[in-house]
């Protein structure tokens, strides 16, 4: 290409060169804009057969077929590149003349071409008998030896895609899912679908998620941070229900106190516990509080009270002997003790 715009005036070959640089520079990204870049550069330098394939090419991707394959056949007039053969097929594919697309894959200069560009033409002929309805001569076309080949290529993808699908078109689903699954192992970049295809034949869907789907709400968040007493109101709701099923809870206070037992007994019996306290005069606690000082306490049923013994000046702590109460009624032996409930000596007895 250097070699074309030396043959141009300086300035006018930086001006070619410059929207050929602009074309190439937007050919992934935007094919029309590069169809335009190229189709300015050959407005200035018509004659320059690397100008030519940059609009044939450029058409090519931004679809516009019936310029791209004028412009392919000038290319091939001028430079003698046959390479662009594959292109021009699919162009004819592309405007509905499958029978033309056959007759290139027939010319004479077809062996002369390069690995990828004879197999990108295989692949265009398979298509085109598809497209005339002949799906068995399309899959016989397809199995080369090099569907097989362990290679890099770029075109290796493309070409068991191209026999995946037709297996599916005739119906071979489990043949044309285990291709798919080929040709998507060695497609790294993902430019043929054919992971998605396998998917769609196991009956499986892909779901792309929008930006705002996966953003969670930060006030909602924040929302939920301030209120951490949420489960544990929620929790004194749920216990109240049940104290409440279970008896007369008086207030918040008595709650508490059902919640405290709640680890030893059932709510029945906490609320038990609430009832015996507040009939604590039944029970005579009183009079065991009085009656702490007592030594003996008669398998916790007798208490025995306190005797005034202020007209001896001694102060007497009663008890009942071990040997418990005569048939006369009378008392066997009362023992002296201290401050402190011990027996000061033996037991002595003593009469009326």
């Amino acid at each position: 290409m250097k070699a074309e715009l030396r043959s141009l005036p300086r300035t006018l070959a930086d001006l070619v060169a410059q929207h050929l640089v602009a074309s190439g520079r937007f050919l992934d990204e935007d094919p029309e804009l590069a169809y335009q870049h190229a189709r300015t550069a050959r407005r200035l330098a018509a004659r320059l057969g690397g100008v030519r394939e940059a609009v044939a090419i450029t058409a090519y991707l931004a679809e516009h077929y019936d310029e791209a394959l004028t412009e392919f056949r000038a290319v091939r007039r001028m430079t003698g590149n046959h390479e662009v053969l594959a292109m021009m097929a699919d162009c004819e594919r592309a405007l509905g003349r499958p029978d033309k697309a056959l007759a290139l894959t027939k010319d004479k200069h077809v062996h002369d071409l390069s690995e990828p560009t004879q197999v990108e033409l295989l692949i265009v002929a398979a298509g085109a008998r598809r497209d005339k309805g002949q799906t068995a001569a399309a899959i016989q076309m397809l199995e080369v030896p090099e569907l097989t080949k362990r290679t890099r290529a770029d075109w290796l993808p493309r070409l068991r895609y191209a026999y995946a699908d037709a297996l599916a078109e005739a119906g071979r689903t489990d043949e044309a899912l285990v291709w798919f699954h080929r040709a998507a192992g060695v497609d790294g970049d993902g430019l043929t679908g054919a992971a998605e295809r396998a998917a769609e034949l196991e009956g499986l869907e892909f779901t792309d998620l929008d930006e705002d789907d996966t953003v969670l709400d930060d006030e909602y968040l924040e929302d939920e941070d301030d209120d951490p007493t949420d489960v544990e109101d929620s929790a004194d709701v749920e216990d109240t229900d049940d104290a409440a099923d279970a008896g007369d809870v008086a207030d918040a206070d008595d709650v508490a106190d059902v919640v405290d037992v709640a680890d030893t007994a059932d709510l029945d019996d906490a609320v038990d516990v609430v009832d015996a306290a507040d009939a604590a005069d039944a029970a005579d606690l009183d009079d065991v509080d009085d009656a702490e000082d007592a030594e003996d306490v008669d398998d916790g049923d007798r208490v025995v009270d306190v005797v005034d013994a202020a007209d001896a000046g001694d102060v007497v702590d009663a008890g009942v002997a071990s040997g418990g109460v005569g048939d006369t009624g009378g008392v066997d032996g009362v023992a002296r003790v201290d401050d402190d409930g011990e027996s000061d000596g033996e037991s002595k007895s003593s009469e009326e």
